[in-house]
């Protein structure tokens, strides 16, 4: 259970973003979503390590926090897509930064 967001201290309002961004696959769910709308089997592939429940679990609370939006179609099969809100695609620069910090790094930490 998430505690109240509005109850964080001024002074430390990182702890607003981690919470809703945290975790291991959250920001490379918005990475994905930043290149366009996917459907979820779209995600999966381009995430093989997560497992379709985390998926879920993780769109589902992006959702939540209005950082995605679920399109259902009415058709047959349905058809089910995601995508970034205004909130989500106000991300943009942050997961950039994120980006280029992350190939800097490997770039001055090889194996």
């Amino acid at each position: 259970m998430r505690t109240d967001l509005h109850n964080k201290p001024d002074n430390c309002l990182v702890e607003v973003a981690m919470e809703i961004l945290g975790g291991r696959w959250k920001l490379a769910i918005v990475y994905k979503l930043l290149q366009g709308t996917h459907r979820f089997g779209e995600l999966k592939r381009e995430m093989p390590g997560i497992t379709p429940r985390m998926l879920t679990r993780q769109l589902r609370e992006l959702e939540e926090d209005g950082v995605v939006t679920r399109t259902v179609h009415r058709e047959v099969p349905p058809r089910v897509e995601y995508s970034l809100t205004p909130t989500g695609q106000s991300l943009r620069r942050i997961v950039g930064l994120l980006d280029e910090w992350g190939r800097a790094y490997l770039e001055a930490h090889p194996r």
